[in-house]
């Protein structure tokens, strides 16, 4: 690193316990927690109720929130699925009818908010407060204001300036407008923003389950998770997203519950690779890392043309696969036994040309049959600019009982309006779904779209080793992939792996509407040499240089466990507010 110091930040070390999120004042929620004696679930939902609080660009308490847990007394890691379907009115001939095949910003793409019942499901089964003590540090961060930071006074300057010029002509969008504008100005760095409507739904989800306390822990959790979903709070959405022209019904919200399943599984040089499950983009990190095992990386010039080379190429196979065969495994057959297998990783990986990039996607492997191909026209897919995009944040823990929690919430302010009264947006995840009836991602009336947040998990010897994960859509996996190899491979603690210079590749389809497509488009970071990036061209890739710290390469968020010294060890991303703490 510059400066003769070996990272910007020093990792976040301790013996006891560790969280490291995707802001500061969330990192501290979690930290609060774990000091007053909560394990690394009730902290994990604790961070990541404080990032919807803090991060309203990049999350919502009415959005998605997917989550993979260790809980080390049960012996149990499983996934909470975070992601809720479309409304049972939705339909692909909807959308072609009224709109003419397109899908409108706003409430029209609204499905099912998740993320209560994520983090209360995993408050309920795994943790041992409850939500008034978890949902403290929130209440009193969204009652009493916080600062804003940089990233949401950017979003507030930028992508929602066009909500202030006019606010009764943009019907729907008042309540965003009120508290993220007064005067008709945005707020700035610095400005104290308080959310009197979001505390007052925390503190009506506090009262449920007082109400509910002669039902024990878990049944006044599940009767503070009713008002949201049954309840008052229910009818308030209806109320707003019906009025707004919108699809959801108490009925989608009153028969929605997350999943609680085993996760995706593979592994990279001994180590267990996990992530959620094909409903969301996770798997492609374990395939994409076991086609790299195959390849000798450590005998590549880190972050060479060549290493950077056949990185970005196993991730293309990976994201080839991901556009052909992942979709929301009740409505989809999936083939994840042949996806997750290390012979069809070894198949994939004898696709990749040394020294010549695909031009663009290149076609689907066969995981059922275990082949695979060089090239395979890809007729559907036609070329566009620069498209839909969205954002997310990401929070992990591990405490001194071997517990571990990775999550990564998502749905950001720009995509919906406010509901009066409750503080948050409704899912706007309806953008990942596509309107082709013969794509596995497909729109259906209570269909999963393809979700682009995906926590991980890294495990040895049955024992979490390292927990992972990031915002930044379709770069996340990719991020991670790196991450993952710079401390594999090149030894490197974790926040030197989050701050080492990344690339990434956009040769596929958006996971956003309108699913843009930019063949062989590589972006990488300016600290990157010219030489390589030189190099990649001459190999075929359509070489972008950003930033040296840019954002677009997400804000990973990482902790590993070293059992031989006792002692756990946690990085931050410095690219955007990320932070972490420790004892």
């Amino acid at each position: 690193m510059a400066l003769g110091i070996p990272s910007y930040r020093p990792p976040a070390s301790g013996v006891t316990h560790v969280v490291s999120s995707g802001h500061q004042l969330a990192a501290q929620a979690g930290f609060r927690i774990l000091e007053e004696g909560g394990n690394a679930i009730d902290a994990g939902v604790a961070s990541g109720i404080a990032i919807n609080t803090v991060l309203p660009q990049y999350t919502s308490f009415g959005g998605v929130a997917p989550i993979i847990l260790h809980h080390a007394e049960k012996n149990e890691t499983v996934t909470i699925s975070g992601l809720g379907g479309w409304p049972k009115a939705a339909s692909i001939e909807l959308f072609q009818q009224r709109y003419g095949g397109d899908m409108p910003e706003g409430i029209m793409r609204t499905v099912v908010p998740s993320a209560v019942d994520a983090w209360l499901t995993a408050l309920r089964l795994y943790g041992t407060m409850s939500f008034e003590q978890v949902v403290g540090p929130s209440l009193e961060i969204a009652a009493k204001g916080y600062p804003i930071s940089y990233t949401l006074a950017e979003t507030l300057g930028g992508r929602l300036d066009y909500l202030s010029a006019d606010m009764d002509a943009m019907e729907g969008w008042t309540a965003t407008n009120h508290l993220f504008f007064p005067n008709g100005k945005p707020l700035d760095t610095g400005d104290v923003l308080i959310q009197q409507d979001l505390a007052n739904t925390f503190q009506r989800m506090i009262d449920a389950e007082r109400h509910a306390g002669h039902l024990g822990r878990e049944g006044a959790i599940q009767a503070a998770r009713d008002l949201f979903y049954k309840g008052d709070i229910a009818e308030d959405m209806v109320r707003f997203c019906q009025e707004q022209g919108g699809l959801l019904s108490l009925e989608d919200l009153a028969d929605f519950s997350v999943k609680v399943e085993a996760p995706a599984a593979g592994s990279y040089k001994g180590i267990d690779v996990l992530t959620c499950g094909p409903w969301c983009q996770g798997p492609v990190v374990i395939q994409a890392l076991q086609m790299l095992e195959a390849v000798d990386l450590a005998s590549m010039e880190y972050n060479g043309a060549d290493y950077a080379h056949y990185v970005i190429e196993a991730l293309k196979l990976a994201y080839s696969d991901r556009h052909a065969y992942y979709g929301d495994p009740d409505f989809v057959d999936v083939p994840m036994a042949g996806l997750m297998s290390r012979e069809y990783a070894g198949i994939r990986s004898q696709a990749i040309d040394p020294r010549s990039a695909f031009p663009g996607m290149p076609g689907p492997g066969d995981p059922r049959r275990m082949r695979t191909y060089r090239d395979v026209p890809q007729g559907e897919l036609v070329p566009t600019g620069d498209g839909g995009a969205g954002d997310t944040s990401y929070t992990c823990v591990i405490d001194r009982w071997g517990n571990a929690f990775s999550a990564t919430p998502s749905d950001t302010l720009p995509t919906a309006p406010i509901v009066p009264g409750l503080g948050f947006i409704l899912s706007s995840r309806g953008s990942q779904s596509w309107l082709d009836a013969d794509h596995p991602s497909s729109l259906a009336p209570g269909k999963r779209p393809r979700l682009t947040p995906n926590p991980a998990m890294a495990m040895r010897d049955g024992k979490p080793w390292m927990t992972f994960g990031t915002p930044g859509g379709d770069v996340q996996c990719q991020s991670m992939v790196q991450l993952f190899l710079n401390v594999v491979e090149h030894g490197m603690d974790p926040q030197q792996a989050v701050e080492a210079p990344r690339f990434a590749t956009w040769s596929f389809p958006n996971s956003f509407w309108p699913h843009t497509y930019r063949p062989a488009m590589v972006g990488v970071e300016g600290r990157i040499s010219s030489n390589v990036t030189d190099e990649l061209a001459r190999r075929g890739h359509k070489v972008e240089v950003w930033d040296d710290f840019t954002g677009r390469m997400g804000s990973l968020s990482a902790i590993v466990v070293d059992r031989e010294r006792g002692m756990l060890s946690g990085g931050a991303d410095p690219r955007r507010d990320s932070y972490a703490f420790a004892r």
